[in-house]
């Protein structure tokens, strides 16, 4: 089974997505890290993030890997560990506009398929259930108010020794939401048939058990067919 979960930045999907796929059994593709990494080796090559020939010309020698741990997982840009470089608010800013690069959504949709193809998997991004895997069985759309969202993320910065304010959170959050909905390219929105799930006011728990409620009724429909 594939399982598709989309939604704004700092929705917690890559947070819900890990828990699901720990519980199913199933793997997990933080498709979001795979653009972060892009704009990672941009942002260390020197190169502008809106020079698509530029990023486009360098995707061949990039190789990105994903190491489970005890704790989640690794993320390797060509063998080294990049796992909080790609959190750190430079990729941050600039994420948004090399995922924007068709050549980049290109090489990274298909790389986001092969992996899907091996086995069950629970991938999120922003256009998973839209673009990369269409025709998945479950497909989540996940969505918190702009304030909730900003406090998460600055809790989750503060964990990791990022200092930013809330207030400036709130607006870069709000500037990311413009440039995800308003993309040319698999811009961000609602798949027809996901089901659309508002986390502002439920525990990580509750969204967790609510997605694998789906989860079973898909699989219980699918046994019936």
């Amino acid at each position: 089974m594939q399982i598709a979960i989309d939604g704004p930045a700092s929705a917690g999907k890559s947070t819900i997505a890990k828990l699901v796929a720990t519980k199913l059994g199933y793997v997990y593709c933080d498709t979001g890290a795979m653009y972060r990494t892009v704009t990672l080796m941009a942002l260390r090559a020197g190169i502008d993030v809106h020079d698509a020939d530029a990023i486009t010309a360098r995707l061949p020698e990039l190789r990105i890997d994903f190491r489970p741990t005890a704790d989640g997982q690794q993320v390797l840009m060509n063998g080294d560990d990049v796992s909080l470089a790609i959190r750190q608010e430079d990729v941050t800013n600039n994420a948004s506009a090399v995922s924007a690069i068709p050549a980049v959504r290109a090489d990274l949709t298909q790389r986001q398929r092969d992996i899907a193809a091996a086995g069950n998997i629970v991938m999120d991004g922003r256009d998973i259930g839209t673009t990369v895997l269409p025709d998945a069985e479950l497909k989540v759309f996940m969505v918190a108010s702009v304030e909730e969202r900003a406090r998460r993320r600055f809790l989750d910065n503060q964990a990791k020794g990022i200092d930013v304010p809330v207030e400036v959170l709130e607006q870069e959050i709000a500037a990311r939401d413009h440039k995800d909905s308003t993309r040319a390219t698999s811009p961000l929105k609602q798949a027809d048939d996901a089901v659309r799930i508002d986390t502002t006011h439920m525990s990580i728990d509750e969204v967790v058990t609510e997605i694998l409620l789906l989860h079973d009724d898909r699989e219980q429909t699918a046994a019936t067919k």
